[in-house]
């Protein structure tokens, strides 16, 4: 027999009609065995209770025959699928009955056979039901709610329980906190994750009611959602309503089912969120029984193996559970490299583009080991690298040079690179840039001293992603860089927290600032606060290097001024490829025409009517020194100073001229915006703001600047640095790059390492201070720079 089991929210009456339909004709309730039809016929069904009902599946007399025992498996099979796990055998006449259940007696839980997909959120056999295996749902969000976490309860941290109406809740809440001990007074971020859950779900002294009738948060927001009808609560729902961790699997993904497979005490998801440093070390020290260990030797093997080349890359502070989206371009690369050494792939040619961005010293020796290793399988390594320490450990260099642009293309260098510890050399190969710098001949001095400083901003309690309540003070009117390792804590405390913290104290909107308990100090010193990223420097197709630094009006002005613009009637919007006009009708001034290929890429063709010149006949054939509007967009950044200065356009040279000095002198004046590299666009917005007009005191961060930059430009970059400095600014560098480090007048180094061993102020002082501080990682290194 097996106990009754409604399926899919049916009633008694309709489960004992589908047990009919599917030939069952007996059931045993009230103590003796019954029809089926009798019951549904004669009997109240709507009031029967479906836990004292069992249908009977057979009956029969058990021999020790084998068809006797084939039915009687048979038979107990069906019991158990048709009872949900359970099954009921009883012995006739003595009405003796013997209970069994697949699930456990305690809970009732029960487990499904593991599988691949049961461990993966992208399977719906694995991921969480709620959130459809995202880790996020729409809900109340903890940051809206308490949005400054220095704040106790007493002082107000919940938001919504501010204001005259609304206090009545912390007013009751901290009431009712003494009996159970809740500390009221205490910031939120000191608050234990139980604590927290006491304040969101309830106090232990309200569990026995319900939710509506506790004074909690949820509580709270339910009364809230009660009252939608009325505009000031659908208003106040709306206000803190967000992408919150999904309830049911606490932001793992998976389906609860996974959560109960274990390896000594830990899951998937418990793995996936440890550091891969940690998580190496976990598998290092895993003791498994003999019978374990022999069914995952080969598992383990590549466990481990691909966690050491994720650490031999440099990284060990990221956790395997990292969206990919979040991931800088450096990272991604480095973990496509990883895959590749996985592999183990022989014979292959591997071409790297700067794999060393945003690498620490440190972790520049680990990733040239790996690319040695790479090697000795086997493969050929091809790397465009500007980084000193890789091209000194490479076999063979190859120089293109001798500059940028027009003034390139040659090869001035090839040959073993271990020449370059031979200083003549240089006599052999004298256009090299790179040459000169490798043997020594040219070198980025050392500052002839260190700027002082008596203001700055202070940052107290910073405590953003694995920050550990750190301390410090940014100086301003001086040159600091942000030191230490990958993961250590730099982008979350200027980023992250510097940066929005003082764009709102100046009234700017911006994204709300990471944890921090205050940030004061010289702020009224500084109007303004830029930060320089690598985002492209315009949304429009059409943007280019000129528009940008606001070179272009005064170029289209002089064109309009020709003789035969102002006989043809054209203004310098004739000139301009984003307004009607003079720009060619076809291609909208693009040059170019996307044919939109559905499933395949767009196709890029030349425009036929203007091809590729992006203006009109009539506008092209206006010169300027025998130059049409297309020409000059078509020359080089040193071409178009070298050109307006021999005619003596002094204002668009003074435009033009921070372009080359940031090291750009090779790109095009109205190159697309969206053909510049990250790097690039950085120094075309450092541009504009050298050339800008604003001499109000600017706090300028700029995030690894040096990407993608070689010891030639870097020496000009730190020129730029200075002017800035000299005209009454401050610059902040988040850097890995010795010698734009040595340069600074103040090195603030996070650290000790990266993830959950990093988040810690390491040093803070001139270079000179942070090489005397054992502690330091960066230290070390600076060192050899500093001849120390």
């Amino acid at each position: 027999m097996s106990p009754l089991h409604i399926n899919e929210e049916r009633t008694v009456a309709e489960q004992l009609h589908m047990y009919i339909k599917q030939g069952y004709s007996r059931l045993f309730h009230g103590g003796d065995f019954k029809r089926i039809e009798d019951v549904v016929e004669k009997e109240d069904v709507d009031n029967l209770k479906a836990e004292d009902i069992y249908l009977v599946i057979d009956r029969m007399s058990v021999d020790n025959g084998k068809d006797s025992i084939s039915r009687l498996v048979d038979s107990s099979e069906t019991a158990f699928y048709e009872g949900d796990g359970a099954c009921r055998i009883m012995f006739l006449p003595s009405m003796i009955c013997y209970d069994f259940s697949t699930k456990f007696e305690a809970d009732g839980i029960t487990f499904e056979e593991p599988s691949d997909n049961m461990f993966s959120f992208n399977s719906p056999a694995g991921a969480c039901p709620e959130c459809q295996g995202f880790g996020n749902i729409v809900g109340i969000d903890e940051k809206l709610v308490v949005p400054n976490t220095s704040l106790s309860v007493y002082d107000g941290c919940v938001v919504c329980w501010n204001g005259d109406k609304m206090s009545a809740w912390k007013n009751e809440f901290c009431r009712k906190a003494a009996k159970d001990d809740f500390p009221i007074f205490e910031p939120y971020y000191n608050l234990t994750q139980k604590q927290k859950d006491w304040l969101w779900h309830g106090l232990p002294s309200e569990k026995k009611s319900n939710i509506k009738d506790r004074v909690c948060i949820d509580a709270f927001f339910m009364m809230v959602k009660e009252n939608q009808y009325k505009i000031q609560y659908l208003v106040m729902m709306n206000r803190y309503r967000g992408k919150t961790v999904c309830p049911s699997c606490h932001g793992t993904r998976l389906k609860k089912e996974a959560e109960y497979v274990k390896i000594c005490g830990k899951s998937i998801s418990n793995l996936v969120e440890m550091p891969i440093t940690r998580l190496k070390e976990w598998f290092d020290n895993l003791q498994l029984t003999e019978h374990e260990e022999h069914i995952g030797r080969r598992l383990l093997t590549e466990i481990k193996n691909r966690l050491q080349f994720l650490l031999n890359v440099g990284l060990g502070y990221l956790t395997l559970s990292r969206m990919s989206n979040t991931l800088s371009g450096g990272e991604s690369q480095r973990i496509n490299l990883t895959t590749s050494l996985g592999s183990s792939l022989v014979g292959s040619l591997y071409i790297l583009d700067e794999p060393s961005i945003g690498l620490h010293s440190r972790d520049t020796e680990r990733l040239i080991n790996t690319l040695k290793e790479l090697q000795g399988l086997g493969n050929t390594v091809v790397i465009v690298e500007h980084d000193e320490e890789i091209m000194r450990a490479a076999d063979y260099l190859i120089d293109v040079g001798p500059d940028a642009g027009r003034l390139g293309g040659k090869i001035v260098f090839e040959g073993n690179a271990a020449l370059m510890n031979d200083v003549k050399v240089y006599e052999k190969y004298p256009d090299s840039h790179t040459v000169r710098y490798l043997i020594g001949k040219e070198t980025i001095e050392l500052p002839a001293g260190r700027r002082k400083w008596n203001r700055s901003i202070n940052i107290k309690g910073a405590r953003m992603n694995n920050l550990r309540g750190v301390d410090v003070s940014i100086p301003l009117n001086v040159f600091t860089t942000v030191t230490g390792v990958s993961g250590s804590g730099k982008s979350s405390l200027i980023k992250g927290i510097l940066y929005p913290a003082v764009k709102r104290l100046m009234g700017d909107v911006c994204d709300a600032p990471g944890e921090h308990s205050s940030i004061d100090g010289d702020i009224k010193a500084i109007k303004h606060i830029e930060f320089v990223d690598q985002n492209p420097i315009g949304k429009s197709t059409r943007s280019n290097p000129a528009t940008y630094v606001k070179a272009y009006d005064a170029i289209r002005d002089l064109f309009a001024q020709q003789p035969l613009s102002q006989q043809m009637g054209f203004t310098s919007q004739y000139f301009s490829f984003n307004t009607d006009g003079g720009r060619c009708d076809e291609c909208k001034g693009v040059g170019v025409i996307t044919v939109e290929m559905q499933f395949m890429a767009d196709l890029i063709l030349p425009c036929e009517s203007c091809h590729g010149h992006r203006f009109k006949k009539d506008i092209l054939d206006v010169t300027y020194n025998g130059k049409n509007i297309d020409d000059v967009l078509n020359m080089t950044i040193s071409e178009a100073i070298q050109f307006f200065s021999d005619n003596n356009q002094k204002a668009i040279v003074k435009r033009l001229k921070p372009l080359e000095d940031v090291g750009l002198g090779y790109i095009k004046l109205g190159q697309n915006s969206s053909t510049l590299s990250g790097g690039e666009n950085q120094r075309v917005k450092l541009a504009y703001f050298i050339g800008h007009e604003n001499q109000e005191p600017t706090l300028f961060i700029f995030d690894e600047p040096t990407t993608g930059l070689h010891f030639h430009d870097i020496k000009r970059l730190l020129k730029t640095f200075d002017a800035l400095i000299e005209r009454g600014h401050t610059v902040v560098v988040i850097e890995h790059n010795l010698d734009v480090i040595k340069c600074a007048d103040h090195v603030i180094d996070m650290g000790p390492d990266g993830g959950d061993c990093g988040g810690m102020l390491v040093a803070c002082g001139t270079p000179e201070d942070i090489c005397k501080n054992r502690k330091s990682i960066t230290g070390k290194y600076l060192k050899e720079k500093l001849s120390l």
